[in-house]
């Protein structure tokens, strides 16, 4: 609204969950769906931390472009749309579908819980079903798949 009134101009915003697809910087961080993917590809040892409960909405990179294209138009002027699934999955069952998905064991490292991490994330996207007429399309497992099969490619 303050850049509304200070600008005369009608911003829509876009406020997406986790985000994830290929191209996902697999270093650092953030980012656990290329983490896993990468780490999982090569072998190596994958860690979660705390007790494997924390949640977090993850949304396929694909439907977030999506809905940045149907919130470009007039439509949704000035708003603020929440871009998710509205499903939380914890980072242990997240784990679960990133091992099945590359074909390796499901045997993460539990690590001390970090500090400031969220116990649980999840949007409630109605808003923009409702205004825009969007929703995701991708499951996790399809999206993983995919983002499995872009860090496939680039080992090889």
């Amino acid at each position: 609204n303050a850049f509304r009134h200070l600008y005369g101009m009608d911003c829509t915003h876009i406020a997406p969950a986790n985000v994830y697809g290929p191209r996902q910087d697999p270093h650092g961080e953030a980012g656990v769906v290329a983490i896993f993917a990468k780490a999982l590809l090569a072998g190596a040892p994958t860690k979660v931390y705390g007790d494997g409960s924390n949640t977090r909405d993850y949304v396929y990179v694909g439907d977030v472009v999506d809905a940045f294209v149907r919130a470009s138009g007039t439509t949704g002027g000035g708003q603020r749309f929440n871009i998710g699934t509205g499903v939380e999955t914890s980072d242990r069952a997240l784990h679960t579908v990133v091992a099945k998905a590359v074909g390796a064991p499901d045997d993460p490292q539990f690590a001390p819980p970090r500090l400031g991490d969220l116990a649980r994330s999840c949007l409630d996207v109605r808003k923009a079903e409702m205004v825009l007429g969007w929703h995701p399309r991708v499951t996790l497992e399809e999206g993983v798949r995919r983002t499995v099969d872009y860090f496939r490619g680039q080992a090889g």
